[in-house]
C-alpha cells in the first residue's frame, strides 16, 4: 500500500471562496485518507490543517511543513495503538481551513416581506440586500457543526447555510424601524447605517456558536418594488401632500379647488363670477365659512377671472359686515363670508336675519346674529360674538 508522501492544498481552489477542502489525491483519490508515518503536510500561511479520524478532531497545524507520524501525535497513536516507530498507514482526512478574511458574501431577500407602512396604514412589499464579511475563527467547531461530511464548503453553500437566520434577524429589525420607530419606507435609507450596526450585534453571537467570526456587516438597501399598486399609491399620496404644503392648502381644499377649476373651464352657471359662487358653496359646504370664501376670492383672481358686478350690487344692496355689495339672492358675502340672510327651517326660503316670522310659509324663526350664529328664543346675548339681542 503505497504511503502519501506529501499532502498540501490544491492551488487550482481559490482560496477566497473556499473556506474549508478536505484533501484529495489528484493521483489515486481513494487512497486519500491513507496517511502514512512521515508524511509531509504543508500549510500555507492563512490557512490551518485539521487531522481527523472518526470524526475526531485530532490536532491542528499552523502555516509551515509539518512531518505527520505517530510519534508527534500522541492522540492518534493512543486510538491506533501502533508501536513506537511503526511504518503501518493509518486511516485519516486532512481538513483545510482558510482563515482570510473574506468581506463580500452577499445576503438577499428571495420574496418581499410584507409590512405596514406606519404612516398610510397600507401593506407594502419591502426588499433588503447587502453584503456581510466572515473570518473561520475556531477550525474545528466550524468543521464539526457546519461542514460535517461535505468535502468542501465555499460561500455560496455558507450564505445558503444562513439565509433564513439573516433574513429572520433583519425581518425583524426592519420591522421595528417600520412599525415601531414610525419610519416611512421612503426615507429609512438614512438609517441604513444604524440597521447595519444593529444586525451585526444581533448575527455575532450566532456565527460565534460555529467559530465564525462576522467581520462586518453591510445594509446596501432597502426598498419596494416601484410597480406594486400600494407602492404607486403611496407615492403618489406623498406627491400631493408635498405639493399642496408648497402651496399651503389641506386635502379637502384641493379637492374644492380641482372642483373650482371645472366649473371655471366650463364657464359656469348664471352671471357673476362663477369661481365665487363655487368657492363659496364649497366653502359653506365644508363649514370653511368666511375665511374659505377669501380664499376662493384670491384663487378666482389667480385663474384670471374679474369679477363683474351685477345690476343688485350696484343698486345698493350691501353686506352688513363689511359694507361690500352682493348678488341678489346670495346667502354668503363674497368679501368676507358673513352670512346676508337666515333660511327658514321648515319651507327653505330666503328670510332677512331681524325677521321673526317666515313669509312664506309663517312658521316662527329662530333669532339670527349677525355673526351668524343661531340665537336661542329668550337669550339677551349671542353666545358666539357676546353681541346683544336685538
Amino acid at each position: 500500500m503505497a504511503l502519501i508522501q506529501i499532502v498540501e492544498y490544491d492551488n487550482k481552489i481559490d482560496p477566497a471562496n473556499v473556506f474549508a477542502w478536505r484533501y484529495v489525491d489528484q493521483k489515486n483519490p481513494a487512497k486519500s485518507d491513507e496517511i502514512g508515518n512521515w508524511t509531509q503536510l504543508i500549510v500555507q500561511e492563512s490557512q490551518e490543517a485539521i487531522l481527523f479520524r472518526d470524526g475526531q478532531a485530532l490536532d491542528s497545524f499552523g502555516p509551515g511543513r509539518h512531518t505527520l507520524s505517530t510519534d508527534n501525535i500522541p492522540i492518534l497513536r493512543k486510538l491506533l495503538n501502533l508501536p513506537t516507530g511503526g511504518e503501518t498507514p493509518f486511516k485519516a482526512s486532512i481538513w483545510y481551513i482558510n482563515k482570510l478574511h473574506v468581506l463580500d458574501v452577499k445576503w438577499g431577500t428571495l420574496h418581499p416581506l410584507q409590512l405596514r407602512d406606519p404612516e398610510y396604514k397600507i401593506p407594502i412589499p419591502v426588499r433588503a440586500y447587502g453584503q456581510f464579511g466572515v473570518r473561520i475563527d475556531d477550525a474545528r467547531k466550524f468543521l464539526v457543526k457546519l461542514v460535517g461530511v461535505r468535502p468542501m464548503l465555499n460561500r455560496d453553500i455558507l450564505a445558503e447555510s444562513f439565509r433564513g437566520l439573516i433574513l429572520n434577524r433583519i425581518g425583524d429589525l426592519i420591522a421595528s424601524y417600520l412599525v415601531k420607530k414610525k419610519i416611512n419606507i421612503f426615507e429609512v435609507s438614512a438609517w441604513l447605517g444604524d440597521m447595519a450596526d444593529e444586525s451585526l450585534q444581533r448575527l455575532k453571537p450566532v456565527f460565534d456558536d460555529y467559530g465564525i467570526e462576522v467581520v462586518n456587516f453591510y445594509v446596501g438597501s432597502v426598498n419596494v418594488p416601484e410597480d406594486d399598486p400600494a407602492v404607486v399609491e403611496i407615492r403618489k399620496a406623498l406627491s400631493d401632500r408635498a405639493r399642496m404644503e408648497v402651496v399651503g392648502y389641506d386635502y379637502r381644499q384641493m379637492r374644492s379647488f380641482d372642483a373650482m377649476e371645472k366649473l371655471a373651464e366650463s364657464g359656469g352657471s348664471g352671471g357673476g363670477n362663477p369661481m365665487m359662487g363655487a368657492g363659496l358653496g364649497l366653502g359653506v359646504g365644508m363649514g370653511a365659512g368666511g375665511a374659505f370664501g377669501q380664499m376662493a376670492g384670491q384663487m378666482a383672481q389667480n385663474f384670471g377671472i374679474q369679477h363683474t358686478p351685477t345690476p343688485s350690487e350696484e343698486d345698493g344692496k350691501k353686506c352688513p359686515s363689511c359694507g361690500k355689495p352682493y348678488k341678489e339672492g346670495a346667502r354668503f358675502c363674497a368679501d368676507c363670508g358673513k352670512p346676508l340672510a337666515a333660511v327658514c327651517p321648515k319651507c327653505n326660503a330666503t328670510v332677512e336675519q331681524a325677521a321673526r316670522f317666515c313669509p312664506s310659509c309663517g312658521a316662527t324663526l329662530q333669532k339670527i346674529c349677525s355673526c351668524g350664529a343661531i340665537v336661542p328664543p329668550g337669550a339677551a346675548f349671542c353666545s358666539s360674538c357676546g353681541k346683544k339681542s336685538e
